[in-house]
């Protein structure tokens, strides 16, 4: 990268830096369980809920205890369940047709990140009707209320139940993009395990990955606080602690409890200093191929922390002791591969590979450009990159 332009990234991301401890940043109301919604839908007076989930999860009865809960306080709700994986702008104006003709007051995210990331988006769209999801696109272009929004996490990864981002991908151009402003921050989370039980192997181990892509991003950027810095070393520590275990033995609630917990507290701490050129890569491929997102943060993790080299050594040195991996007077350097050799190790030993076999080399420079855009200058990443230099990682995920 240009030195102009790393002149003006920094710049930027020290001016939002200084800004952290002024912006209404929050967390959701925590509850245990589906059963407490009722009680927080009218407390809120309303009176028709949209839920927005995905098929799959429909097919599983996952949100047959939210209804019967729903239905024993005769409260009235309707189901949109077409959400794709990386929900799109079609998913979004399908979902809002739904809650207009409905008459509906109040929306709950049933699912994994795509879910609520499309429920935070029709929130959006309620809130500013007159306004596309494409003008939305970036920091705090939203800033108005919206309806009452609860989030249900079905995953233990994405950490959507926690922020204020939104991401979609434009059906047309297949252009992902995020939405970051306060008001997307969901009203109440209900980390109930119970829902989490069904979640398959790999699905369970991709957004286990997810969450930890998300606590090191934001422990390695440069705009950590002591609060975010905390929230991540509890969920590295968490992650390592339970996710093989719950991997092998799903039916563990303490450990998807745990997980869930875990994915809160990643959320917590990227939602305020940030990701970088991981999720930026993984959601240029997300967008392109619709790969799914836990499962390219999971590939491309490694890669990325091995090209930041030194400049995140003792960083990763604190994380690995959180993990414990190592010991604090273990060498820097040591600790930090340490940590990155035991990513690998969890990739393959969760069936995750080392390649996105859809990646097609024509697409690269589009990519690498998307993933630039995103990145630079809003995440404050330890080591900068343009879109040449960002291309080698496609080239890295590639099959041979």
């Amino acid at each position: 990268m240009n030195r102009i332009k790393k002149l003006y990234c920094r710049t930027f991301q020290t001016g939002l830096k200084i800004a952290l401890p002024f912006l209404p940043y929050r967390k959701p109301k925590i509850s245990k369980s589906v059963k407490a919604i009722p009680d927080i839908i009218k407390k809120h007076k309303c009176s028709r809920t949209l839920i927005i989930t995905d098929k799959a999860i429909l097919k599983l009865g996952l949100t047959k205890r939210l209804e019967r809960c729903l239905d024993a306080e005769d409260i009235s709700y309707v189901i949109y369940d077409k959400t794709v994986p990386n929900p799109t702008t079609v998913n979004v104006a399908d979902a809002l047709e739904l809650y207009q003709e409905n008459g509906c007051d109040a929306i709950i995210g049933f699912g994994g990140g795509s879910c609520i990331d499309c429920a935070k988006a029709v929130g959006a769209r309620i809130a500013k009707p007159r306004q596309s999801l494409a003008k939305m696109k970036g920091i705090l272009k939203i800033h108005r209320k919206l309806p009452l929004l609860i989030a249900i996490p079905t995953t233990a990864g994405t950490g959507s139940e926690t922020t204020l981002a939104a991401v979609i991908t434009d059906d047309l151009t297949r252009h992902k993009y995020a939405i970051n402003d306060f008001p997307l921050i969901p009203r109440y989370a209900i980390l109930d395990p119970k829902v989490t039980l069904s979640m398959p192997p790999f699905i369970t181990a991709t957004t286990g990955m997810d969450a930890l892509t998300h606590a090191i991003e934001a422990f390695i950027g440069n705009s950590t606080t002591y609060g975010t810095r905390k929230d991540a070393l509890l969920a590295v520590k968490l992650i390592f602690e339970n996710l093989r275990d719950v991997y092998h033995d799903g039916s563990n609630i303490d450990n998807r409890k745990n997980m869930l917990h875990a994915s809160y507290y990643a959320g917590c701490a990227f939602t305020k200093s940030y990701v970088g050129y991981v999720h930026a890569i993984a959601h240029s491929l997300g967008g392109e191929y619709n790969v799914s997102h836990g499962l390219a943060n999971s590939i491309i993790l490694p890669y990325v922390l091995e090209a930041y080299g030194p400049q995140i050594y003792k960083k990763l040195h604190k994380l690995a002791v959180a993990a414990g991996i190592a010991a604090k007077e273990t060498p820097q350097e040591m600790a930090a591969l340490t940590f990155i050799q035991e990513i690998k190790k969890m990739n393959e030993e969760f069936g995750i590979g080392t390649t996105i076999p859809e990646i097609q080399e024509e697409d690269i420079p589009k990519l690498s450009h998307y993933a630039d855009k995103e990145a630079n200058p809003l995440y404050p990443v330890p080591v900068l990159m343009d879109a040449a230099e960002l291309e080698k990682f496609y080239y890295m995920l590639m099959e041979d």
